[in-house]
């Protein structure tokens, strides 16, 4: 679990730090960060991707762990009252 969450937290910013490289450009002088892409669909597309591994995949491994977890505890663990 903690090599997975790690894993997540060093992927995203990397990929970050990649598009943002990518996407930016200089036009007319200026400095235009994550505003170049060549079209309309590529701009979706980046868009869609960012929220995919930037929010929901972390999210997702943090539900599906979490639940595990409580799984493991509800399974093993017996009260004696």
């Amino acid at each position: 679990m903690h090599g997975a969450l790690v894993a997540i937290w060093i992927a995203v910013p990397v990929f970050v730090m990649t598009m943002g490289c990518l996407m930016t450009d200089i036009v007319n002088g200026i400095c235009v960060p994550w505003g170049v892409y060549g079209s309309y669909a590529a701009e979706k597309a980046m868009t869609s991707v960012m929220v995919l591994f930037s929010f929901l995949v972390p999210a997702i491994l943090m539900i599906f762990f979490y639940a595990r977890i409580v799984y493991k505890i509800k399974n093993k663990v017996t009260f004696c009252f």
